[in-house]
């Protein structure tokens, strides 16, 4: 009877360690609301050391008899429950690195104003390893309501620690958003160009944004360069005092526009009856002396001598009093070479 036992419990025994042997211990995928998904490996724990030893860890270093279904907050965890028996810092990693389980995305927020402004998580990890600075003091995990710029100058979202002091002024515009460089269509001259790389070198964003200019280029009313001349728009800095005036070197702005030395002009027949010199006036007189009031860029109307003697065109300066008068000596611009 004895004997018979011990063949009952052997059998047993072994069952229970072929079970024991068979079981298999899966990853555990934890679908949180708003921070992904979170993994954890049961392989990777049963590999390491017990943190409260030397002695291998085991399945009853976490689990107790009474298995308990509750749900664990990460505040819970920093309090020391859960996870953050063991992942305190000292142990294991802090709680608080959240990268270390959740996954942590670059992020990019479409700004209608400035175009895409990335924002990245890792960057800023290697310099605050607590997501808790930010998370959830400043924002929710999970999509947040936009703040603007003049909120973020006040403290709010970013500007709590982009405050010149903690970290770069939310004022740097440059250092997120990008800085294109913009190209203005102005037909029938050479395209304007202008440099935000080279005006942030000398002035900060808000001394033109959003006072003169709104950073949606489009929501700008167009100026002419009549207005500049009474300050608006680029004339309000372009005045020949805080910077060149727009009345200035035109080739300064209008990259690649090229002046012609001479001006050609010829009768009907295509015979050579005048000249115009550029690169004389322009050493005595600014472009917008005669453009656009006298004449208008690319292709003027043709003028009579007529007319000029009356004050048109040319005759506007060549009355004899300004410059010699157009009635004057024909040769000096009506020359056949």
């Amino acid at each position: 009877m004895n004997r018979a036992l011990l063949f009952i419990l052997a059998g047993l025994i072994s069952v229970i360690a072929s079970t024991a042997t068979a079981m298999e211990l899966k990853n555990i995928v934890y679908n949180t609301k708003n921070a992904g998904t979170v993994v954890f490996s049961h392989a990777q724990h049963l590999a390491k050391k017990s943190p409260r030893g030397t002695q291998a860890f085991s399945c009853a270093t976490c689990h107790a008899e009474n298995k308990s279904k509750k749900h664990y907050t990460m505040t819970d965890m920093y309090k020391g429950y859960s996870c953050g028996s063991c992942h305190n810092g000292r142990h294991a990693f802090d709680v608080h690195e959240c990268g270390m389980c959740h996954q942590v995305k670059e992020i990019v927020f479409q700004v209608k104003e400035t175009g895409p402004t990335p924002f990245s998580h890792k960057k800023h990890l290697t310099k605050l390893k607590d997501c808790s600075v930010c998370h959830s003091t400043l924002y929710t995990t999970g999509k947040n309501p936009s703040v603007t710029m003049a909120e973020m100058q006040k403290g709010k979202s970013c500007g709590f620690c982009h405050n010149g002091k903690r970290a770069f002024d939310v004022n740097k515009c440059s250092n997120c958003h990008k800085n294109p460089e913009l190209v203005y269509s102005t037909p029938p001259v050479a395209n304007a160009i202008f440099s935000h790389a080279l005006h942030t070198q000398a002035y900060s964003c808000k001394d033109c944004h959003v006072a003169m200019f709104k950073p949606d280029r489009s929501k700008n009313k167009r100026v002419t360069m009549a207005q500049m001349a009474k300050g608006q728009s680029c004339g309000a800095c372009h005045d020949g005092q805080a910077a060149f005036s727009v009345k200035g070197d035109c080739a300064k702005c209008h990259v690649g526009l090229k002046i012609p030395g001479k001006l050609t002009f010829k009768n009907k027949t295509g015979t050579v009856i005048g000249h115009f010199s550029h690169v004389f006036h322009t050493a005595v007189y600014q472009c917008s002396d005669c453009h656009t009031t006298l004449y208008p860029y690319g292709n003027g109307k043709r003028t009579t001598m007529k007319q000029m003697e009356t004050g048109a065109s040319c005759g506007a300066c060549h009355d004899g009093k300004t410059a010699f008068s157009a009635t004057g000596d024909c040769l000096k611009c009506h020359k056949n070479t």
